[in-house]
């Protein structure tokens, strides 16, 4: 399996496109075909662990690790670091409805099926293609990222990584797990402005060639642990052929049947692996794309026209609050029948005018995909909830904003079809935005009294890895403009 930029025409080995995480002419790595996957073949799977799973599809895609290079990496990913040894559980909401719960990991989000994943890939890729090398990480968030990233890479042996988030665009919990996260290896920068910036600031620093050189004297290169990095997105494709086949286990999908899912997302990453699935064989009929307030997505899936420059707002769904979404990308590149000539001047057209416009066709073959909607503060605090009072299921915001859309799509087509929604992460790290929506009565201010509260009203225990925060003593107090986040790098691998 080869690896090309959606920018230009390439081929690069797995290995390579995971060591460098983005192209150098700032494309993005993508498979050059996609793998094929019988319904025999996710029959057998059905019978396997998430771990033999997991092993059966990263080697359809990383062809240049051996098996014994991948038991490794994904044993020691998945073993004992996740709830029951179940990493991606559903939860059956209702007859037609699951819940895809993705965050059982040690940072209780999402990011950790993948980047529990990516260290133990990264060191294999690195030996391959960079050996002596030291990687270094750097990782823009919008506050589920950088917590599983700084927890998967530190003190990894030769790498180094550098997290920034905005300052006041992330969940308190969310930047209490970051600024006390203990390493030799890590640093952890606040921004003055939002995770646009810092995703921005973070791509420009990674295609300059004086930082880059200023890296190669001292034996040293750029990553990514960001979905814009192909091993990011890899472990995601895994666990939509998971619960694809824990529904033909369970019965819930009969041989024949196909299942929609509904995806809350920001930057992309999340839905494009589903889309992923889908291509490979995995029985996924209609993608369901969900935004919060911040609609760029459900906007450009409408009309085909992407478009920044808008109004940012701050709401309860913070890792979703973008209006770059990098992954997009990929997908512009894939519906457009692999045109990386087109992907670079629409790419190019949004960072200089912060818009472009899709072809027609380009447009329609998205719109035979993908389904666009979004939900509202109001939306998102009725559908928790409605959630919890009819079915008992607790969700945090984010999930939320995702069954809230297939609702819209449910009642917007008719189209009752069984659905998975992606639940994005624990309704604890968002506590303060989760206690509305389910009693009239004061919030308390201290973040930890939150959880008790909630823990208390839900009748469900705290997660550990957020119980455990109380006390942590902060280690990182920076905050700068972010003008000065390569400065901040460079000094810090001084």
């Amino acid at each position: 399996m080869f690896f090309t930029s959606t920018r230009s025409v390439q081929s690069v080995t797995s290995a390579a496109a995971i060591t460098r995480g983005i192209a150098a002419d700032g494309g993005l790595f993508v498979p050059c075909e996609f793998p094929q996957m019988t319904f025999e073949k996710l029959m057998a799977l059905a019978d396997m662990d998430y771990i033999s799973r997991a092993k059966e599809v990263l080697k359809l895609y990383l062809t240049d690790y051996t098996d014994d290079e991948l038991d490794y990496c994904v044993r020691g990913a998945y073993t004992n670091t996740f709830d029951n040894n179940d990493p991606a559980p559903l939860y059956a909401v209702n007859d037609n409805t699951q819940m895809l719960e993705l965050w059982h990991g040690p940072t209780c989000a999402f990011k950790d099926m993948a980047l529990q994943l990516l260290p133990f890939l990264l060191v294999k890729a690195a030996n391959k293609t960079a050996p002596g090398r030291t990687i270094v990480i750097l990782v823009a968030t919008s506050g589920d990222t950088g917590k599983a990233a700084l927890a998967g890479f530190a003190d990894v042996p030769n790498t180094r990584i550098v997290v920034f988030f905005p300052e006041n665009g992330v969940s308190d919990m969310q930047k209490l797990q970051m600024i006390t996260q203990t390493g030799c290896n890590v640093s952890v920068c606040g921004i003055e402005g939002n995770f646009d910036d810092a995703q921005s600031g973070v791509k420009k620093i990674f295609t300059d060639d004086a930082i880059r050189s200023e890296l190669d004297k001292k034996n040293m290169e750029f990553s990514s642990a960001n979905s814009i990095n192909f091993g990011r997105l890899v472990p995601q494709i895994v666990y939509y052929v998971s619960a694809a086949c824990d529904l033909l286990k369970n019965g819930a999908l009969k041989p024949g049947e196909k299942f929609n899912v509904a995806v809350p997302t920001g930057n992309f990453g999340d839905i494009l692996a589903a889309y992923y699935a889908k291509q490979m064989g995995v029985p996924i009929d209609k993608l369901i794309c969900a935004s919060n307030r911040n609609k760029v997505l459900a906007d450009f899936l409408a009309t085909g026209v992407y478009d920044r420059n808008r109004e940012f707002y701050t709401t309860s769904s913070p890792s979703m609050d973008i209006l770059i979404s990098s992954n997009l990308e990929r997908m512009i590149f894939h519906a457009a029948g692999n045109d990386a000539g087109l992907t670079a001047r629409l790419m190019k057209e949004l960072a200089e005018k912060g818009r472009y416009e899709l072809p027609k066709e380009v447009l329609a073959k998205l719109q035979s995909e993908f389904f666009g909607g979004y939900c509202d503060e109001k939306g998102t605090e009725e559908t928790i909830s409605e959630l919890f009072k009819q079915y008992n299921y607790l969700a945090d915001t984010h999930t939320a904003v995702g069954a809230n859309v297939l609702d819209q799509y449910r009642k917007a087509t008719g189209d009752n079809t069984l659905a998975v929604v992606a639940s994005t992460a624990s309704p604890y790290k968002f506590a303060a935005s989760v206690l509305p929506a389910l009693t009239g009565e004061a919030i308390p201010e201290d973040g930890f009294a939150q959880l008790e509260m909630l823990s208390r009203l839900s009748n469900t225990p705290i997660p550990a890895p957020l119980a455990n925060l109380k006390g942590c003593e902060v280690l990182h107090k920076n905050c700068i403009e972010k003008e000065n986040m390569a400065e901040f790098v460079l000094d810090f691998l001084k």
